[in-house]
């Protein structure tokens, strides 16, 4: 279940931070509407090499599907894997 708090429980801001845990952001809300999430530093991080990631496999896709694919053996070849 999600942990919403209203952003005035920031007065209180460690009570607020005690609770944000991995896989447990803490949403604020404001004027009773989403507005920020607070996450922990490894989740952050995790979610931006995630991110990276999905990028780059996008890229390749794209490049796949307009310069064409390559089959396996010759990624191997390309790779020095096989003579």
């Amino acid at each position: 279940m999600p942990n919403i708090k209203p952003i005035s429980d920031l007065r209180n801001y460690s009570e607020v931070l005690h609770d944000v845990d991995i896989g447990a952001p803490v949403f604020l809300t404001k004027n009773g509407r989403g507005k920020y999430a607070i996450v922990d530093m490894r989740e952050y991080e995790k979610l931006q090499a995630t991110l990276r990631l999905m990028n780059e496999l996008a890229k390749g896709r794209k490049s796949g599907e307009e310069e064409g694919w390559l089959s396996a053996e010759e990624v191997k070849r390309s790779l020095g894997l096989v003579q």
